[in-house]
């Protein structure tokens, strides 16, 4: 076994205290992504991209074509209901946005 000295044992316990705060903020933030507030649809960022609560409602969109919706969307995070492009929200699964892009 190898001789550890009390100044290597303090740095490393030092070092582990140090890394608590880091771990808690990435475990506390998956924890609260459920409670994404509903993006709304007037939002500036919202209105950018087109968002709509019901695809249907984008059927006069050029670039919306039947079948598309924020559920089968890359984009979309099911866990949370949760959209890549709108990070702070979550988004209705049967919107629609202009860069939806089919899940692979």
């Amino acid at each position: 076994m190898a001789n550890h000295s009390r100044r290597d044992f303090m740095r490393n316990s030092m070092l582990g205290l140090a890394a608590l705060p880091l771990g808690a903020g990435i475990l506390s933030r998956s924890a609260f992504a459920q409670d994404l507030p509903r993006l709304d649809p007037g939002a500036d960022q919202a209105q950018a991209l087109n968002y709509v609560e019901d695809a249907a409602e984008a059927a006069d969109h050029p670039a919306y074509e039947e079948g598309e919706r924020c559920d089968n969307c890359m984009f979309y995070q099911a866990g949370n209901q949760g959209c890549q492009l709108f990070p702070q929200n979550s988004v209705e699964p049967a919107g629609w946005c202009q860069s939806w892009i089919a899940q692979s």
